[in-house]
């Protein structure tokens, strides 16, 4: 069994372009016996860090105590699926504040990482991760107009709890009429197809 979970981050939900073209690529992927896990994190809000969670972090609290009972959650989640799906906008040259609060929930020292004198050491297990990013504008190749700070951002982020087998798909341009997207979506899903098949 493949165990998938796509995490969906976009304030369109399953409407969004990226979403349909991730559950397309799954189901075109050959991969047998699949079982996706969704997660939509604008839908189904997640809370943010609060004082308790902050307290508990930094004072040795057990991994089952209350104040993780989000962080947890979200960790064993990513621990139980073997491949990784993020649909997420690019919001002002960044990830959108529903992704970045599963980051931050999911990131967690002694748990996730260890902290050692060469920085951070990834505790999860690498698994291939295959991120849809939707720009209205364009944030890759020649015609971009604005600085991409999404892609750095979260491979870092994601190579700081052990996953590292990340690949990006641009969906940009978004706002030029029916034709761009169109050329959009089937560029990311001839790049798509490429990595899954």
């Amino acid at each position: 069994m493949t165990r998938i979970l796509l995490l969906n981050s976009g304030p369109h939900s399953d409407a969004s372009h990226g979403y349909r073209l991730a559950r397309e690529a799954i189901a075109a992927s050959g991969l047998s016996n699949v079982q996706i896990t969704e997660r939509d994190l604008v839908q189904s809000p997640i809370p943010p860090i609060g004082r308790d969670y902050a307290l508990a972090v930094t004072s040795h609290t057990p991994h089952d105590a209350e104040e993780f009972d989000w962080s947890e959650r979200l960790i064993v989640e990513l621990e139980q699926n073997d491949m990784l799906f993020i649909v997420t906008p690019m919001h002002n040259f960044t990830v959108p504040a529903a992704l970045k609060l599963w980051i931050d929930h999911v990131i967690r020292i002694n748990r996730s990482f260890n902290s050692t004198p060469q920085g951070k050491v990834g505790l999860m297990k690498d698994r291939p991760t295959f991120v849809l990013v939707s720009s209205g504008g364009f944030h890759v190749g020649e015609r971009a107009k604005q600085a991409d700070f999404l892609t750095p951002y979260l491979k870092y982020a994601l190579a700081s709890i052990g996953i590292n087998d990340v690949h990006f798909f641009p969906l940009q341009g978004l706002v030029f009429g029916p034709e761009a997207v169109t050329q959009a979506v089937d560029e990311a899903r001839q790049k798509l197809s490429e990595k899954l098949l």
